[in-house]
């Protein structure tokens, strides 16, 4: 896949006949809606046609071609990476395998299929031992945090909100631990007014810290992502204090 040819682009105006789905025995009605959606979304169809994993894919692609945080060399952590779409985007931006190529590392609690070039870590990302562990795959110098996750939903709005913005704040977490100078945070988001906290903490760590909603989002859903670029690590306490001084 030449992905550095391919354009994002917005689908989201594609004219096709939609397909209607036709109520089987079993089949709630929200699944119905949910395969017409899939049936009827140009960039499902787009995603199968390029061999991506997901049409989570354009997401990334759209948000890097709007703020280039991927670049050639760096080395990207994919959080909650199943089933691949951001790291198979990631793996061709930073070159992975190639000549001054980057490195791709990619943490979840499924199991993921093989991903050329890809390092695969099957496990919790807040397990303590894990940035160890990510440290271990990457040489020890992480350009680029990413995540795509979302806490299961309840169906209640602001529970739900909550769910993703703590999901979120585990995620920098992680991030604060393994970015080098200078790197980059990518999280999914949903407005929802709880932010404030997480957003004054990405200030004072980020020089840069800005909201965009990629067209690959649906337009009907809450989300959206944060982009942090320009990481500041925390100063090393100074000789003879502890870190509470």
């Amino acid at each position: 896949m030449a992905q550095g040819k391919h354009r994002g682009g917005n689908l989201g105006g594609a004219r096709n006949a939609k397909v209607k789905v036709k109520s089987a025995r079993g089949r709630k009605l929200s699944s119905k809606l949910w395969l017409e959606r899939q049936l009827n979304d140009p960039y499902v169809a787009e995603a199968q046609r390029r061999g991506f994993r997901s049409r989570a894919a354009f997401k990334i692609l759209e948000l890097d071609e709007r703020f280039g945080f991927l670049r050639r060399g760096q080395t990207v952590v994919d959080l909650g990476a199943a089933p691949g779409g951001w790291s198979q985007i990631a793996a061709e931006r930073v070159a992975v395998g190639r000549p001054k190529g980057g490195r791709v590392v990619a943490i979840d609690l499924l199991e993921m299929e093989p991903l050329n070039g890809v390092e695969i870590l099957c496990g919790d990302f807040t397990d303590p031992d894990v940035p160890a562990a990510v440290r271990a795959a990457s040489g020890g110098h992480v350009d680029v945090v990413m995540s795509d996750m979302a806490a299961s939903a309840t169906g209640h709005q602001k529970t739900d909100h909550l769910r993703i913005i703590g999901l979120c704040e585990a995620a920098l977490d992680f991030a604060e631990d393994v970015l080098a100078a200078d790197g980059c945070f990518i999280a999914k988001v949903f407005q929802g007014g709880s932010e404030r906290e997480l957003l004054t903490r990405l200030k004072g760590r980020f020089r840069s810290v800005r909201h965009a909603k990629p067209p690959a989002s649906r337009s009907e859903s809450s989300e959206t992502y944060v982009v942090a670029m320009g990481f500041r690590p925390a100063a090393p306490p100074e000789e003879g204090l502890s870190p509470s001084h």
